[in-house]
C-alpha cells in the first residue's frame, strides 16, 4: 500500500512540473530568460556632471538624468529648495601653497567645508589633512589617482576608493563617507559600485572656472561669479588650489551670510 501510495504522489509531482514547465513556456518564460534578466549588466556609459544656471538665486537645472540617478542612489548635488544653506566643498589633488590660508578663513568665519582629496595629497599634505579633521571639517574620498571612474574597471574602481579609504583610517583613524566622482565623470554602474562600498556620491550645484592655476579668474569676476550664482541648498565646488579663491573666500562667506544663507556641513545635509 505504501508502495502504491509513493507511486500515486511521484506520479502527481511529475504531471504538475510538466504542467509548469508549459505554461512558462507559453508566457514566452524559461529558465534561460529568467537568468539573463537577473544577470542584466548597469550601463557603464560615461556621463559628465553638468548643470545649467538660473538667475535671481533660483536653483539650477541638474538635468533630468543627472537627477534621477543621483538621487536613485541617495546621493547629494542639491539640497532643499525652501532651506537658505549653502554646503562648502573644495577639490583637492594637490597642495598649491593656499590651503592653510583657506583653513584660517574658514575658522576665522566659523564655517564648516568638506575637503575631497587624492592620495597625492594625503602622501604631501598630511599635515593639513590632520588640520582639516582637527578642526571638525569633512574628508572626502576623490581616489588614488583621480582616474574618470568609467575607465575603470571593477576591480580597478574599488582598489581606487578603498586604498585610499584604508590609507586615511589607518593615518588619521578617520573613516570616509563622502565620496566625489574625479572629473565630474560618472556612470550608473560606477555610482553602484561606489555605494556598494558604503559611499555617498556628492556632486554639486556650482562650480566656475577655478582651477587652472595659469588662467586664474580677477577677484572681481570671481566674487561676482560665486555671489550671482548663490541659491538654497547650494552645494559649491570651489578648488583649493585657486589662489583667487584663496583670497575672495572671507569676502564671499561675509556677503553670502549677509544674504540671509547659513553654511552647513554635509553632515547637516537637508534634501
Amino acid at each position: 500500500m505504501k508502495s502504491k501510495k509513493k507511486v500515486i504522489l511521484s506520479t502527481i509531482v511529475a504531471i504538475t512540473l510538466m504542467l509548469v514547465s508549459v505554461l512558462a513556456v507559453n508566457n514566452g518564460i524559461n529558465n534561460s530568460t529568467i537568468q539573463t534578466n537577473a544577470n542584466v549588466s548597469l550601463s557603464n556609459e560615461k556621463i559628465e556632471w553638468g548643470i545649467k544656471r538660473e538667475e535671481s538665486h533660483k536653483q539650477p537645472d541638474l538635468g533630468k538624468k543627472n537627477r534621477e540617478l543621483i538621487e536613485k542612489y541617495n546621493g547629494m548635488a542639491m539640497g532643499n529648495a525652501d532651506s537658505k544653506y549653502i554646503y562648502l566643498t573644495f577639490d583637492l589633488g594637490y597642495e598649491a601653497g593656499y590651503t592653510e590660508n583657506i583653513l584660517n578663513t574658514l575658522k576665522e568665519n566659523n564655517v564648516p567645508a568638506t575637503f575631497f582629496i587624492t592620495a597625492h595629497y594625503v602622501n604631501t599634505a598630511s599635515d593639513l589633512v590632520k588640520r582639516m579633521i582637527d578642526e571638525g571639517h569633512i574628508i572626502g574620498n576623490h581616489t588614488v589617482n583621480h582616474k574618470s571612474m568609467p575607465s575603470l574597471s571593477e576591480d580597478k574602481l574599488t582598489q581606487e576608493l578603498m586604498d585610499l579609504h584604508t590609507a586615511i583610517y589607518e593615518k588619521f583613524n578617520y573613516e570616509m563617507i563622502y565620496m566625489r566622482p574625479p572629473k565630474g565623470e560618472y556612470s550608473e554602474k560606477s555610482l553602484d559600485i561606489t555605494t556598494k562600498l558604503g559611499y555617498i556620491p556628492v556632486m554639486w550645484s556650482f562650480a566656475y572656472a577655478d582651477w587652472d592655476e595659469a588662467k586664474q579668474p580677477s577677484k572681481e569676476d570671481g566674487i561676482n561669479k560665486i555671489i550671482e550664482n548663490v541659491h538654497n541648498g547650494e552645494i559649491m565646488l570651489l578648488h583649493a588650489t585657486s589662489k583667487t579663491n584663496m583670497e575672495i573666500l572671507g569676502t564671499v562667506i561675509n556677503q553670502i551670510k549677509s544674504m540671509g544663507y547659513e553654511f552647513k556641513s554635509l553632515n547637516e545635509f537637508v534634501k
